[in-house]
């Protein structure tokens, strides 16, 4: 997001805690893009929160990006798993709300909301799990099913902020986001598998499927997401207080082994891998339905899952000696 607002010559603050992995590589990046302020800090701490959201309250929008992001770390720390993704972002929320600001929030929530997405019939095929009546994947009217630690912190942090319109009138977005992935991701085991994957067969580091690796996921490439983003924030008369599904939906679709598969091909080698037990919270399927962002604001994916791969790929290997380093 910051990239593309450089881009179009807006003034940007970055709010964030600064300890991924890789951060100083992107800064750097940035930097290149243009000048934008940075300020380190943790939305846990509200004063700091609150200090800068009253400094600037010219703010237009604010993105609310940050969580801890992993359904393993969850599990074993619950507690720092509550605090940042449900105080976190109510901390955001009432800095906005307590300091008058009339920004757009803009909340990246997750797929996992939809737990074991109740009622979706699941079929099991050769190298995938598929629905088997659901054509477009799971709507927004799908009830909420908060399974594991970051189920229920990202769940109560996506009810906190569609409250927000209704009882204060912040004009806030809701995305419940399904596997994003692009460059610059430096993905983990434990989260942004498609980047992981990638890094892990071009190092030759080790793969571990948990389960069978026949999970399916729709693929939502970056640039589409931010995209995403800019359509839903210029038709903010319609999408004030709503909640989207975001992502590849049901054309751009890929299992754990379908993507080592093409993986493989374009490595011309075998990729290694190993199996472990079903992880908490896992879903053998989950794909988007994407037709109300459609409607609302004309926005859908324009980059196919292999293509994003692709590019994905292609920009790892153009990078693979920081990867090196990093990993």
């Amino acid at each position: 997001m910051v990239a593309s607002h450089l881009k179009r010559g807006d003034e940007v603050l970055v709010y964030d805690v600064l300890q991924r992995k890789g951060v100083d590589s992107v800064l750097s990046w940035l930097e290149e893009k243009g000048n934008f302020s940075v300020i380190q800090a943790d939305v846990r701490e509200y004063a700091t929160l609150r200090k800068t959201l009253d400094s600037h309250r010219d703010l237009d929008t604010v993105y609310h990006l940050a969580a801890q992001v992993a359904v393993t770390t969850s599990v074993t720390n619950p507690r720092l798993d509550f605090e940042v993704n449900a105080l976190g972002t109510l901390n955001v929320l009432e800095a906005i709300r307590e300091t008058g600001s009339r920004a757009v929030v803009l909340y990246a929530s997750s797929n996992k909301v939809y737990g074991k997405t109740a009622g979706a019939a699941i079929e099991e095929t050769g190298r995938r799990y598929q629905y088997r009546d659901l054509k477009n994947g799971i709507a927004e009217t799908q009830p909420l099913d908060l399974r594991s630690p970051y189920g229920c912190s990202k769940g109560a942090a996506d009810q906190y902020v569609c409250d927000y319109y209704r009882t204060y009138g912040i004009r806030t977005i809701t995305f419940r986001q399904s596997c994003i992935y692009g460059r610059w991701q430096f993905g983990l085991e434990d989260q942004g598998w498609v980047a992981w994957f990638i890094i892990a067969a071009l190092l030759g580091r080790p793969i571990t499927l948990y389960g069978n690796g026949k999970q399916v996921r729709d693929l939502l490439y970056v640039d589409d997401l931010i995209e995403c983003y800019h359509a839903a924030r210029e038709r903010i008369s319609v999408t004030s207080g709503e909640v989207y599904n975001v992502g590849g939906g049901a054309r751009n679709t890929l299992s754990l082994l379908e993507l080592l598969d093409f993986l493989e091909e374009r490595l011309g080698r075998r990729i290694p891998r190993k199996f472990a037990d079903w992880r908490p919270g896992d879903q053998r399927v989950f794909i988007a339905d994407v037709s109300r962002a459609k409607t609302d604001f004309d926005w859908e994916p324009r980059v196919s899952a292999l293509q994003g791969v692709d590019r994905s790929l292609s920009w790892a290997q153009n990078h693979s000696a920081l990867l090196r380093e990093l990993f």
